[in-house]
């Protein structure tokens, strides 16, 4: 049985993989504790095969920037140097894909980090000092997972969920993203956990994302139409804004880079979005 540390109490991803791998009651045993405030310090770590590190801040008031290094890479680094000491085999570290720095494009493994947000840098500085830690009794694995939805996400997905809902029109785009389900990601996690792997993961769903079949999709899934044009487009190119990039152009990761998707992709890209909008499969 492999005992698991989740940090990070009431996280999205460590309570839904949490939740995923209770399915193996005799295989996994999992914990989680909050890492705020120095109560933690108290708890002890040995016993623990894994030490999964989900914790971080994404939004802070532009004076408190330096909440961004103490939180995202000085707290993962004590967490880690005491997971060390205390005998874990494995650390995980939960980074993003933001530390390319890049709102478009096509990233591969020859692609060179450049983090422009105060958060993206906090993890690429993380994950800098963690790897000088890694070694043969302990083995650090980063993962820097594209945009994550499933039921219950936050973030993009939910505002796009709520104009599929709500519109009655929506730009067709020949666009491409890399995403996954949340259900993949926690399967990924737990084959990361039987290999005992340690490296850099790129984990994704086995296909690109299209943001205008997304939104349909989405509308079908709650019952509702949309049609899907092309007539706004001479306008989204003339914008070219940082929030029509975001939400229009390309950002995948190479495919090869997650060739080991056929491991954990168990739900295809439409059944996703109806488990995430809770509606059966049509």
């Amino acid at each position: 049985m492999k005992k698991i540390l989740i940090t990070g109490a009431n996280s999205y991803i460590g309570t839904s993989f949490k939740n995923w791998v209770s399915k193996w009651p005799d295989k996994y045993k999992v914990d989680s504790i909050s890492v705020r405030g120095s109560e933690w310090k108290k708890k002890s770590f040995k016993g623990y095969d894994v030490v999964f590190h989900v914790a971080a801040i994404v939004h802070v008031k532009e004076k408190e920037i330096d909440e961004y290094f103490r939180v995202n890479r000085d707290l993962t680094v004590e967490v880690a140097k005491k997971a060390k000491q205390e005998d874990v085999k494995q650390f995980i570290f939960l980074s993003t894909m933001g530390v390319y720095g890049t709102e478009t494009g096509y990233i591969t493994k020859d692609t060179v980090p450049n983090p422009k947000t105060p958060y993206a840098k906090s993890k690429y500085e993380a994950e800098e000092l963690l790897f000088k830690m890694n070694g043969d009794t302990f083995k650090v694995a980063v993962l820097r997972p594209p945009i994550v939805y499933g039921k219950g996400c936050k973030g993009n997905y939910p505002r796009l969920a709520r104009i599929a809902i709500k519109v009655p029109v929506f730009p067709d785009v020949d666009n491409k993203r890399s995403m996954i389900y949340i259900d993949n990601l926690c399967e990924f996690i737990r084959f990361l956990i039987d290999d005992d792997s340690n490296g850099l993961f790129f984990p994704q769903n086995s296909e690109y994302v299209n943001i205008s079949e997304m939104v349909k999709l989405i509308s079908e899934a709650n019952g509702k139409k949309i049609r899907i044009t092309k007539l706004f487009n001479p306008i989204l190119k003339l914008l070219r804004t940082s929030t029509v990039n975001k939400a229009f152009g390309d950002l995948v990761y190479e495919k090869k880079m997650s060739s080991y998707h056929k491991h954990y992709c168990l739900k295809d890209f439409k059944e996703s979005i109806y488990l995430t909008e809770k509606r059966e499969l049509k």
